[in-house]
């Protein structure tokens, strides 16, 4: 048993008068892929925003590898390894891959009070090592994004999160709007997560696709969780019934 890279403990969080969560208690151990689950209002896209430094928690602490964490912005986030992807990933359709790789961290050939000129060979060099990684085949790193499928995006945007070294990847509906051989594709990319060395939370509507690429469960309802379990030990239609 690995020890927790994150854990929440006893965080609540109030929207309007809303008890959007409600002394919520879970860790996520190094290298797992936990898939989250819930229907909308469940508290899991709450939970998510929390940890990726959208929303701060009313009350409750975050440990990162131990020891308590603010997690403030989303930089914050950053800055502590954190990656999130969302089903409207935030890369830019005008901008070309290298850039969209790089964005927030772009290299720089020489700096001056923080200002300089990328570094272009570099960042095409690396983006084609980083897309490679993940088995993802683009005919140049100069292409813009905008070109690429659904399935192409996402695999762009797990490559940046695995070639900048983040230890945890949130993947927020990543497979909505996808074809099934997208979808694949994507769940390829979840399943291979562990051999990287990045831990995983992956949350979808599809229980499907959860028990497809994740090795443990978590339901949510009502703000609360109200099932957790290794994926060998459950069946999808055991957590349908906490739903």
């Amino acid at each position: 048993m690995t020890a927790p890279i994150i854990e929440f403990r006893d965080v609540e969080k109030w929207y309007s008068g809303v008890h959007a969560l409600k002394n919520v208690n879970l860790s996520v151990r190094q290298g797992e892929v936990l898939g989250l689950v819930g229907d909308n209002g469940a508290g899991k896209s709450t939970l998510i925003k929390i940890l990726s430094g959208v929303h701060t928690p009313d009350r409750g602490e975050i440990l990162m590898e131990g020891r308590p964490v603010q997690i403030r912005t989303p930089k914050a986030a950053m800055n502590l390894g954190i990656e999130t992807i969302y089903q409207y990933n935030s890369m830019v359709p005008t901008m070309s891959i290298a850039r969209n790789l790089f964005i927030g961290r772009e290299p720089l050939r020489f700096s001056l009070a923080g200002f300089g000129r990328m570094d272009q060979k570099r960042m095409a060099r690396e983006s084609v090592e980083a897309i490679a990684d993940v088995d993802l085949h683009l005919r140049s790193p100069d292409a813009l994004v905008g070109e690429l499928s659904g399935g192409q995006r996402q695999g762009v945007a797990i490559a940046r999160a695995m070639h900048f070294k983040s230890k945890v990847l949130i993947l927020d509906e990543p497979t909505n709007h996808l074809s099934v051989k997208e979808t694949n594709k994507v769940i390829s990319f979840v399943k291979g997560l562990k051999q990287q060395g990045i831990t995983g939370i992956f949350i979808s509507h599809n229980m499907h696709h959860v028990f497809q690429s994740c090795d443990r469960v978590v339901a949510m309802a009502r703000g609360e969780i109200v099932f957790d379990s290794p994926v060998e030990r459950t069946s999808i239609e055991e957590v349908h019934g906490y739903l």
